[in-house]
């Protein structure tokens, strides 16, 4: 894997920083455009979601894994 890049982005108002791999970042956009949402829209939604003990950054490498392996399952 590649070295982390990192990406600040505004959550429920507050600016963060969250670094993660560019292959994590790369399923992350293809998600936001597979959804027609913006790249904040996605984050917020997957960070409402994750449990209070997971890090953001963790909880958005599951989702990417996530979707890379449905992805495989449907042959796309």
């Amino acid at each position: 894997m590649s070295d982390l890049i990192k990406r600040s982005i505004s959550l429920s108002g507050h600016r963060t920083s969250i670094a993660l791999e560019s292959e994590f970042w790369a399923v992350l956009d293809a998600m936001a455009q597979e959804r027609n949402l913006s790249f904040a829209a996605l984050i917020g939604k997957l960070d409402a979601s994750r449990p209070p003990e997971r890090p953001l950054a963790s909880a958005l490498r599951v989702a990417a894994l996530q979707q890379a392996l449905q992805q495989a399952s449907d042959g796309s």
